[in-house]
């Protein structure tokens, strides 16, 4: 009774329609809808089916962009959630030019399965394994989008995540995926908001050296971005991820943006945000625009 529950909510939430009552199966849910798909996507290593919502560039094909959201302070809010709409501020900046956007829901939110594998509860505070487990499901998702005939699924692949999004996007680049190329980080980590409280952090020392043990294997490119007045990880914070991701060996472009709004940890999503962050993230991806992938340093 309680996932139908969240299949209606899933359904009002985003207009489209589910499936037929019985088993569930990988594959897409219902009928397209414009230029927007949704699919559950088999988690490998598991027998979890996570949703994702696909939307295609206005030319109907598009090569890949994976974007994964963060994780809600009040872990009850974690059952409500849905993919982001396509006409999002966000997503439309990147179908407009011409990528085919997939927007998976991990496990143990909305409507995927569960349970949920992201737990990284002080005081042991597992960030490098809540990573890997959010990872695990980005890649899925970029391997089943590469199958679909709307994804030019032979080009290269770009990664974008914000909040335990961008850590999860940072825990992939650890794995050094074939086919991705470049991975955003927007305002990534985990442990913010600890107690519910603004501005503090279960455990700022493992976060950043969770940070440290991504970057020791990462070959990927990532820009990676946060702001002056971000509530979940202050800039002392940001720094120290970034520093020891870079020290171990990671290969990040940082950017440390002023101040936005009331929480700049909102940037990557709020209204407006794209005239901030999207000039430093079209710049950082026109080496990918036509290249194909190219070798990695070992």
């Amino acid at each position: 009774m309680i996932m139908r529950a969240l299949a209606i909510v899933l359904l009002v939430l985003t207009g489209c329609a589910t499936a037929p009552d019985g088993p569930r199966a990988a594959g897409p849910i219902g009928e397209a809808q414009g230029r927007e798909q949704m699919h559950r996507v088999p988690v490998a290593g598991t027998s979890a089916l996570i949703q994702m919502r696909l939307c295609q560039p206005a030319s109907g094909t598009g090569r890949l962009v994976v974007i994964n959201h963060g994780s809600p302070a009040v872990a009850a809010n974690r059952a409500t959630m849905a993919p982001s709409a396509c006409g999002g501020e966000a997503v439309s900046w990147f179908t407009s030019r011409g990528y085919a956007v997939a927007l998976p829901l991990r496990r143990g939110y909305g409507a995927s399965d569960g349970p949920y594998a992201e737990s990284s509860t002080c005081p042991g505070a597992a960030f490098e394994q809540a990573g890997l487990e959010s990872a695990r499901d980005i890649l899925s998702a970029i391997d089943y989008a590469r199958t679909l005939p709307d994804v030019r699924g032979s080009e290269p692949v770009i990664v974008v995540g914000q909040s335990a999004g961008g850590w999860g996007s940072l825990a992939l680049a650890s794995r050094n995926p074939a086919g991705v190329v470049a991975v955003v980080n927007m305002a990534g980590g985990r442990g913010g908001w600890a107690q519910n409280a603004p501005n503090t952090n279960c455990r700022p020392d493992l976060l950043a050296d969770a940070a440290g043990a991504y970057g020791r294997t990462a070959r990927i490119p990532v820009l990676s971005i946060y702001t002056a007045n971000d509530s979940f990880f202050a800039p002392a914070i940001a720094r120290n991820i970034q520093q020891n991701y870079l020290a171990a060996g990671g290969v990040m472009e940082v950017h440390n943006l002023p101040a936005f709004g009331s929480d700049g940890h909102n940037l990557f999503f709020a209204r407006g945000g794209s005239l901030v962050w999207g000039p430093e993230v079209e710049r950082f991806l026109a080496p990918f625009a036509l290249a194909q992938a190219a070798p990695r340093r070992t």
